[in-house]
């Protein structure tokens, strides 16, 4: 099956470094999933979790991805980056098939 996600290398690191020194459970995977949201759109949502059966399961770099079956093609070609700034450090999600939003200008 097609793996319908990518994980910069920084995304990646980050994600080992959690895995790693947080005491997350070997049976754990990282679950990536989306949040209904009302006027606001979806949101994404991004943690660690057993597999479920309605989950497809992957493997990303040597990370244990699961995803619920429904979730699947509102993922796909979304990227997991992670950003660390002098005022904020957090994963940031990339998804080539949102819209930009008409209101806002860009100048590239």
């Amino acid at each position: 099956m097609l793996v319908p996600i990518s994980i910069t290398e920084k995304a990646e690191a980050e994600i080992k470094n959690i895995m790693a020194h947080k005491n997350i459970p070997e049976e754990y995977h990282l679950r990536v999933g989306v949040r209904g949201g009302g006027c606001g759109g979806m949101s994404y949502a991004l943690g660690f979790d057993k597999a479920k059966p309605e989950d497809q399961k992957f493997e990303i770099a040597g990370i244990p991805v699961l995803i619920e079956k429904r979730h699947y093609m509102f993922l796909m070609g979304m990227q997991i980056d992670f950003f660390e700034g002098d005022e904020a450090r957090g994963f940031t999600f990339i998804n080539p098939d949102i819209p930009k939003r008409h209101d806002v200008e860009d100048n590239s």
